[in-house]
Parts: C-alpha cells; structure tokens; sequence
C-alpha cells in the first residue's frame, strides 16, 4: 500500500522545479508537472513521481523523474540510512551489471522539502502488487500467462543473483558495516533486529508469534558466517520493475541493505513467497514456481548451493514481523485502521511463522482489513 499523502503536492511543485533549475545545466522555463505516487505498493517510504519539463540550447525536453525524501516522522525502520542508499545505488549503476534505476541527484539540505532527497529517472515497467496482493489480483494475476509468470520470478531471482556477484568490498562499500551492532555479519543482523523489535513494540504488549520467532532464532542463530555479500534486503518481486518481455528492468527499494549471507536474501525472497501464498491464503498460479524450483533457480544463476534455508527463512519472518509491528502503528496514525485493530498480532506474516514453527495461529484471516490480508 502506497504512503498516504504527506504534504502540499502543488507547493511542492514549484519547490521542484525551482531546484531543478540550479541542477540542470542551461534550464530555463523549468515546470513540474501533477505530482503522483506508486499505485500499489512503498508503504515504507515517500515517493514523488513527475514529468519535468525545460528548455535548454534552443530545444524543449521533457523527463520523468522519481524523488524518494528521507523519512522523518512516519517511519518504518529504526534507522534511516538515506545516504547509503544513494551511495549504493550510484555504485552499482556505475560499477557493475545490477539494473538499477539511472540516479540522477542528491540534496542533503533539509529545507527544501522538509527532509534530504534523491532523484532518480522513472522506469517505465509493472510491479506485482502490495495491495491488493499479487495472488489475488492485479495484472500478473489477470492478465500474464503461464510461461510469463516464470519468466518473471526466473529473472528476479537472476537479478538478486548479481547483487550477491557483487565485489561489495572492492567497491567501497564497506561503509555499510554498523559495528555497533556487533560483528559483520549475522551477529550484527541479529543485534540489530532484536533493537528494532523492541523500538517498534514499544510499550505496547508484544506479539506472542513475534517473541517466540524471536527467541527460536536466538537459540539457532548460526556461529559463523560462511560468506557475506551485498544483500539486497528486502528481495522479492514486489521491490523490481519489470518490462513487457516479464524481465526485470529495475531492483528497488533498498531501504534494507547490507552486508551479509546471501542466503538471507534468498530466505527472504522465499518467505515472501509464502506470504503472499499460503499467509492470505492464495493458491499457486499457474507457471508460477515452486519453492524447490526457485531454490535450483538461484543455485543456477549464483554459482551457490542453497543452505540453512529453514533457519533464514524463520529469520525473514522475524524481521518481517518487526516491520507488520511498526506498520500497525503508521496504519492507526494515518486513520487506515482503526486503533483497536489487531494487525500487530494477526497478520499473514505472523500466520506463516506460526504453521513453520508449530505455534497457535494468532487468528483468522483479516478479511475486515482490505489490503492487508
């Protein structure tokens, strides 16, 4: 579900096109045009999508731009590692074969929006739905084929691949080490996650599923790392573009990287998948992969043998259930939900955890929340 709005969009187009016009060379005549959002998906972060228009050199252009702002209030995350970001998506748009969206500036200076930002070029491609979810409806759902619908996860997978091909220290992108949190690597994942569990469960009671995923994963946490890599984060189709072939076009939303095992990538991406299936429920389309095969699909295209994938599995839905904890709160604040609603508690992400680890299911589906199922 898209970020509701946060500002004054027709104030923020003269902010823009005013500060275009000192990033352009030769601008003149610079205008924004209507500012709208993602349609179906970004609840984690603010994003601005328009088409600029200037003249330059006698000749009329026209771009489409995307400008992501720094979070302030409405956060989602612990931290906000805004400046990583762009360092590492200009990084891998220069250095390697990762498709990235083309990054185009930064403004560290607060007030011009309120908060820092970037601008990126828009992509034109599809994203398989947030909401509603992709099983249950939407473009992939209603209108791919078959063979579409695997092409589509096959080249997903691939792209995931080349982010852990990645020469992430040869690249400087060490940066992304927080030794606060302990050891790079799974001990500085685990430190961090458990700081976000209880940042985002507060004062308020927490979830029984969430403690006991919690506690699962402390008791099986691994003692060493065979490998780090560039992780992605948040790794799962609904976070690329993809163009009319079903091909990726562009990795985003990488609010979530680091440096870690690559299996906690493909963990993620597959209990993801277990969430928009069996967490609605929803069944598998047809074409669509199967777990087995998208785990031969990533050994194919990485050059790794898939390991420890229960463990990083249960990991994922730990953090994911971090993120369900912080977003039930956004979902009140912004009048989504109302304040008695269990979300926090109930949810897809706490269900899946709950049949993996053997536990009570928190509740029925929540068919009084739509988009949220």
């Amino acid at each position: 579900m898209p970020v509701p709005e946060q500002r004054d969009l027709e104030a923020a187009r003269g902010v823009l096109a005013a500060w275009l016009a000192t990033k352009i060379p030769g601008a003149s005549d610079v205008e924004v045009g209507p500012i709208g959002g993602p349609g179906s998906t970004g609840f984690s972060n603010e994003t601005l999508i328009f088409d600029a228009s200037w003249n330059a050199d006698g000749t009329a252009h026209t771009q489409a731009l995307v400008v992501r702002p720094r979070p302030t209030q409405h956060t989602v995350f612990l931290e906000q590692d805004f400046e990583s970001q762009y360092r590492v998506l200009t990084t891998l748009a220069e250095h390697t074969d990762v498709p990235v969206p083309p990054i185009k500036w930064i403004e560290t200076d607060p007030s011009i929006l309120g908060s820092p930002f970037f601008v990126m070029g828009k992509i034109d491609g599809r994203v398989p739905e947030d909401a509603p979810p992709y099983t249950i409806a939407g473009w992939l759902l209603e209108e791919s084929k078959p063979a579409d619908r695997r092409t589509l996860v096959e080249s997903g997978i691939d792209a995931m691949a080349k982010i852990h091909a990645v020469d992430w220290k040869g690249l400087g992108l060490d940066f992304l080490d927080k030794p606060q949190y302990g050891a790079l690597g799974f001990e500085q994942q685990l430190r961090y996650y458990e700081a976000s569990y209880s940042w985002a469960a507060g004062d308020a009671p927490v979830p029984p599923v969430a403690k006991a995923t919690l506690e699962w994963v402390q008791a099986h946490a691994p003692s060493s790392d065979p490998e780090l890599t560039l992780c992605w984060g948040d790794a799962r189709i609904n976070n690329q573009l993809f163009g009319a072939d079903h091909k990726v076009l562009a990795v985003v939303d990488w609010e979530m990287v680091t440096i870690a095992d690559p299996m906690m990538d493909l963990g993620w991406w597959l209990f993801v998948d277990r969430h928009f299936h069996e967490g609605m429920p929803a069944p598998r389309m047809e074409g669509f992969p199967t777990r087995d095969e998208m785990t031969a699909h990533y050994e194919q295209a990485s050059g790794r043998t898939a390991r420890d994938l229960e463990f990083y599995e249960v990991f994922a839905g730990l953090r994911f259930a971090v993120v369900m904890m912080r977003l039930a709160d956004l979902l009140v604040e912004f009048e989504i939900l109302p304040i008695d609603n269990d979300v926090a508690v109930n949810n897809a992400v706490t269900r899946v955890l709950a049949d993996m680890l053997g536990l009570p299911q928190p509740g029925p589906g929540m068919s009084n929340y739509p988009g949220f199922e």
